[in-house]
């Protein structure tokens, strides 16, 4: 029996997520959104270009959360997107209200699914997820890491003329202003950058990577990040259905892990077909320490304005 993928809203990122999911054969696809016509049409239209690629995956298009029932994974990226000149936390109260609703609906018809969340503000939207399903935290997980360390590694490359397949990159905390790009852990074919590259190109790299978003949000005036975004979520589904165990940067609940509790942060996780199945725990430099902590006050900052039925 195929494994089943529900991805909750059609706009760019969910299509993009849905079409690489489907690329890689991980099963079947839902995509459902509120927008009658929309999911049905793009659902349509990738299933019409799996001759071409090829690729065998059915698609379905829907607005009825009766056809998500029986979901394997369930990857979360409704809600609005940045504009020009708003931060990740700026969007805070509306998307709560559409993950909310959309969790609560999907949850009922698969208890046993794992949620991939992507809608902004990224922390604080995974554990809104978490209360509302009732999931236990290692199926409750954030896409955000992934992304982070794909723009330092894109930046990495640029900077230094080299192969992307050659650049490793490791981003810790929140996924906003205040994450964590650690250079130390960050190499070209195994050799830190810190031996690379002068420290004022490192400390651009690190800026530019947590400004990353924005860059994107600047230029398209219109819109948001969603290619990168899209296939990060894939990976995760990836690494899930197909039981890698693979060590990925991922939003994970924190109980003790690193000094932090009950808080979502980007940590470096292993994923397999039961979710997050262990957490890894690197070690940090005092410096390093302290910036984590400081994220980590950021994503709280947002926990505390959750409304009382969320408390």
């Amino acid at each position: 029996m195929r494994n089943k993928i529900t991805v909750i809203g059609a706009g760019h990122v969910g299509e993009t997520a849905a079409f690489n999911i489907a690329k890689l054969e991980l099963g079947d696809v839902v995509l459902i959104d509120i927008i009658d016509g929309m999911p049905q049409g793009k659902a349509l239209d990738m299933f019409e270009a799996s001759p071409i690629f090829p690729f065998d995956a059915n698609i379905k298009g829907t607005n009825d959360y009766a056809d998500t029932a029986g979901s394997d994974v369930i990857v979360m990226t409704a809600g609005l997107p940045r504009k020009p000149g708003m931060s990740r936390d700026d969007l805070l109260f509306k998307n709560m209200a559409i993950v909310k609703e959309c969790i609560g609906r999907v949850a009922k018809g698969s208890p046993d699914a794992i949620l991939i969340v992507i809608s902004n503000p990224l922390d604080a939207m995974v554990e809104v997820a978490r209360r509302v399903s009732g999931f236990p935290k290692e199926r409750v997980m954030g896409m955000a890491g992934i992304l982070d360390s794909a723009r330092m590694r894109a930046f990495i490359a640029m900077e230094l003329g080299v192969s992307i397949e050659n650049t490793h990159a490791f981003v810790l905390g929140g996924h906003g202003d205040s994450m964590v790009p650690l250079p130390r852990y960050s190499t070209v074919a195994g050799i830190p950058i810190t031996h690379l590259l002068p420290q004022e190109r490192i400390d651009a790299i690190v800026e530019r990577t947590r400004k990353g978003g924005g860059e994107i949000v600047s230029l398209l005036k219109t819109g948001s990040a969603y290619y990168a975004p899209g296939i990060a979520a894939a990976q995760m589904a990836d690494a899930i259905l197909r039981d890698k165990h693979k060590i990925l940067p991922c939003a994970a609940y924190l109980e003790g892990e690193y000094g932090l509790d009950g808080i979502y942060m980007g940590v470096p996780v292993q994923l397999g077909r039961k979710g997050i199945e262990k957490i890894i725990e690197i070690e940090l430099t005092e410096e390093e320490k302290a910036a984590l902590y400081k994220s980590a006050d950021a994503v709280r900052g947002l926990f505390e304005k959750f409304p009382d039925d969320l408390k």
